[in-house]
Protein backbone atom coordinates (compact mmCIF):
# COMPACT_ATOMS: atom_id res chain seq x y z
CA UNK A 1 0.00 0.00 0.00
CA UNK A 2 2.53 2.33 0.92
CA UNK A 3 4.34 1.85 -2.71
CA UNK A 4 0.91 2.21 -4.62
CA UNK A 5 0.95 5.68 -2.40
CA UNK A 6 4.29 6.91 -2.78
CA UNK A 7 4.40 5.82 -6.57
CA UNK A 8 0.89 7.93 -6.75
CA UNK A 9 2.47 10.93 -5.17
CA UNK A 10 5.39 10.63 -7.97
CA UNK A 11 2.86 10.76 -10.53
CA UNK A 12 1.34 13.37 -9.45
CA UNK A 13 4.30 15.71 -8.94
CA UNK A 14 5.70 14.81 -12.12
CA UNK A 15 2.18 15.42 -14.06
CA UNK A 16 2.03 18.92 -12.01
CA UNK A 17 6.08 19.98 -12.75
CA UNK A 18 5.07 18.99 -16.94
CA UNK A 19 1.59 20.80 -16.70
CA UNK A 20 2.19 24.74 -18.31
CA UNK A 21 0.77 27.03 -16.26
CA UNK A 22 -1.28 29.94 -17.39
CA UNK A 23 0.95 32.27 -15.68
CA UNK A 24 3.39 31.35 -18.85
CA UNK A 25 0.68 32.39 -21.54
CA UNK A 26 0.03 35.68 -19.30
CA UNK A 27 3.64 36.54 -19.47
CA UNK A 28 4.61 35.48 -23.25
CA UNK A 29 4.50 38.71 -25.81
CA UNK A 30 4.05 36.39 -28.74
CA UNK A 31 0.67 35.83 -26.88
CA UNK A 32 -0.40 39.39 -25.04
CA UNK A 33 2.10 41.60 -26.84
CA UNK A 34 2.33 44.88 -24.87
CA UNK A 35 0.42 44.12 -22.15
CA UNK A 36 2.13 45.14 -19.45
CA UNK A 37 4.44 47.85 -17.27
CA UNK A 38 7.35 49.58 -19.49
CA UNK A 39 9.75 51.87 -18.56
CA UNK A 40 12.05 54.44 -20.66
CA UNK A 41 15.19 56.43 -19.67
CA UNK A 42 17.99 57.98 -21.23
CA UNK A 43 19.26 57.28 -24.30
CA UNK A 44 16.17 54.68 -24.58
CA UNK A 45 14.27 57.70 -25.09
CA UNK A 46 13.30 58.44 -28.50
CA UNK A 47 15.80 61.27 -29.87
CA UNK A 48 12.67 63.36 -31.27
CA UNK A 49 11.20 63.34 -27.57
CA UNK A 50 14.50 64.03 -25.93
CA UNK A 51 15.37 66.55 -28.53
CA UNK A 52 12.60 68.77 -28.73
CA UNK A 53 10.47 67.66 -25.41
CA UNK A 54 13.14 67.67 -23.20
CA UNK A 55 11.24 64.19 -22.02
CA UNK A 56 14.11 62.25 -20.00
CA UNK A 57 11.72 59.39 -19.34
CA UNK A 58 8.46 57.07 -19.49
CA UNK A 59 6.30 54.88 -17.90
CA UNK A 60 4.02 52.53 -19.59
CA UNK A 61 1.25 50.59 -18.35
CA UNK A 62 -0.40 48.57 -20.61
CA UNK A 63 -3.88 46.67 -19.55
CA UNK A 64 -5.18 43.68 -20.42
CA UNK A 65 -8.54 45.17 -21.43
CA UNK A 66 -7.28 47.63 -23.89
CA UNK A 67 -6.61 51.06 -22.01
CA UNK A 68 -3.40 52.33 -20.96
CA UNK A 69 -1.74 54.70 -18.58
CA UNK A 70 1.51 56.51 -19.79
CA UNK A 71 3.70 59.06 -17.30
CA UNK A 72 6.53 61.28 -19.29
CA UNK A 73 8.75 62.91 -17.75
CA UNK A 74 10.33 65.94 -18.84
CA UNK A 75 12.47 68.69 -16.56
CA UNK A 76 10.83 67.93 -13.55
CA UNK A 77 7.13 67.74 -14.81
CA UNK A 78 4.34 64.74 -15.02
CA UNK A 79 2.52 64.43 -18.10
CA UNK A 80 -0.20 61.55 -17.90
CA UNK A 81 -1.78 60.61 -20.84
CA UNK A 82 -4.71 57.73 -20.91
CA UNK A 83 -6.82 56.42 -23.36
CA UNK A 84 -7.25 52.79 -25.40
CA UNK A 85 -5.54 50.65 -27.64
CA UNK A 86 -6.02 48.07 -30.19
CA UNK A 87 -2.95 45.73 -31.14
CA UNK A 88 -2.48 42.92 -33.99
CA UNK A 89 0.53 40.63 -35.09
CA UNK A 90 1.58 42.07 -38.38
CA UNK A 91 2.27 39.30 -40.50
CA UNK A 92 6.28 40.62 -41.09
CA UNK A 93 8.56 38.82 -38.26
CA UNK A 94 7.53 40.05 -34.70
CA UNK A 95 6.28 43.34 -35.02
CA UNK A 96 3.03 44.43 -33.91
CA UNK A 97 1.21 47.27 -35.17
CA UNK A 98 -0.87 49.72 -32.77
CA UNK A 99 -3.53 52.14 -32.80
CA UNK A 100 -3.96 54.51 -30.07
CA UNK A 101 -6.67 56.45 -29.42
CA UNK A 102 -5.93 58.90 -26.42
CA UNK A 103 -8.36 60.77 -24.34
CA UNK A 104 -6.17 63.02 -21.92
CA UNK A 105 -5.11 65.22 -21.23
CA UNK A 106 -6.09 65.46 -25.07
CA UNK A 107 -7.93 63.42 -27.20
CA UNK A 108 -5.04 62.11 -30.11
CA UNK A 109 -4.91 58.76 -32.26
CA UNK A 110 -1.36 57.41 -33.03
CA UNK A 111 -0.79 55.13 -35.31
CA UNK A 112 2.71 52.50 -35.31
CA UNK A 113 4.67 49.47 -34.72
CA UNK A 114 6.54 47.87 -31.99
CA UNK A 115 8.77 44.87 -31.42
CA UNK A 116 9.42 42.86 -27.80
CA UNK A 117 12.66 41.05 -27.76
CA UNK A 118 12.62 37.98 -24.95
CA UNK A 119 15.97 37.24 -25.59
CA UNK A 120 16.98 39.26 -23.07
CA UNK A 121 15.56 39.56 -19.34
CA UNK A 122 13.83 41.38 -18.96
CA UNK A 123 12.07 41.68 -22.18
CA UNK A 124 12.81 45.41 -24.01
CA UNK A 125 10.76 46.63 -26.76
CA UNK A 126 11.28 48.67 -30.09
CA UNK A 127 8.19 51.33 -30.34
CA UNK A 128 7.66 53.61 -32.89
CA UNK A 129 4.51 55.56 -33.55
CA UNK A 130 3.22 58.77 -35.01
CA UNK A 131 -0.17 61.13 -34.58
CA UNK A 132 -2.39 60.71 -37.04
CA UNK A 133 -5.01 63.08 -35.04
CA UNK A 134 -5.39 65.87 -35.66
CA UNK A 135 -3.59 65.71 -38.54
CA UNK A 136 0.28 66.54 -38.24
CA UNK A 137 1.60 65.95 -41.35
CA UNK A 138 2.84 63.00 -39.87
CA UNK A 139 2.88 59.53 -42.30
CA UNK A 140 3.42 56.33 -38.90
CA UNK A 141 5.31 53.52 -39.64
CA UNK A 142 4.55 50.88 -41.10
CA UNK A 143 5.66 46.82 -40.37
CA UNK A 144 6.29 45.89 -44.24
CA UNK A 145 9.05 49.25 -44.30
CA UNK A 146 10.04 48.41 -40.40
CA UNK A 147 11.68 50.39 -38.01
CA UNK A 148 12.58 54.11 -38.91
CA UNK A 149 9.74 54.12 -41.41
CA UNK A 150 8.08 57.10 -39.67
CA UNK A 151 7.48 59.76 -42.20
CA UNK A 152 8.61 57.74 -44.96
CA UNK A 153 11.55 57.17 -43.22
CA UNK A 154 12.53 60.63 -43.65
CA UNK A 155 12.68 60.80 -38.90
CA UNK A 156 15.39 57.42 -39.37
CA UNK A 157 15.71 56.08 -35.89
CA UNK A 158 14.79 59.55 -34.50
CA UNK A 159 11.53 58.07 -33.46
CA UNK A 160 12.28 54.72 -32.03
CA UNK A 161 11.84 54.55 -28.28
CA UNK A 162 13.13 51.65 -26.28
CA UNK A 163 11.22 50.36 -23.01
CA UNK A 164 12.20 47.71 -20.56
CA UNK A 165 9.52 45.82 -19.05
CA UNK A 166 9.32 45.80 -15.29
CA UNK A 167 8.29 42.70 -14.23
CA UNK A 168 5.79 42.31 -11.43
Amino acid sequence: MKKVFALSLVLAVAFLSCKKSSDDDNNDPQKIGIVGEWYSSGQNVAVLLRTYFQVDSIYAKFESNNTYFVESFSNGAKTTYTGTYVQAKSGVGNIWIITLSQSTPTAVTSVGIFEISTETNPYTMRYEVAQTEPNIGATPPTAQAGFGSTNNGALQTWNIQTFIKINR
